[in-house]
């Protein structure tokens, strides 16, 4: 059963929104990799604010990808891509409905 997850809100600076777009859809591919990583999101609430909803079944598969690939690349860009630093939260998962 998943029992973690991960919630990052991002605000792109002006004139970087499509770049954040961009990025959040090429970071796809990385998650695909990454094993402990149950489901993965990447959405756009308005032209400025996006987010990230991952969920994991343990807290170690949540530690790797914290400490995996997509996070760094996206710390690397954060002050180029943000107007502000990412909005991290780690919820619980209560309950859930998964594919399969």
């Amino acid at each position: 059963m998943t029992k973690q997850a991960i919630y990052v809100e991002l605000k792109a600076r002006s004139g970087k929104e499509e770049e954040v777009a961009t990025f959040l859809k090429s970071a796809q591919a990385l998650v695909a990799q990454e094993p402990g990583t149950v489901t993965w999101f990447a959405v756009r609430y308005d032209q400025r604010t996006f987010a990230i909803f991952d969920a994991f079944d343990d807290e170690a598969g949540r530690q790797a990808h914290l400490n995996g690939k997509v996070a760094a690349a996206l710390m690397a860009r954060a002050e180029e891509l943000l107007a502000e630093a990412p909005q991290l939260r780690t919820p619980e998962v209560l309950a859930e409905k998964l594919p399969g």
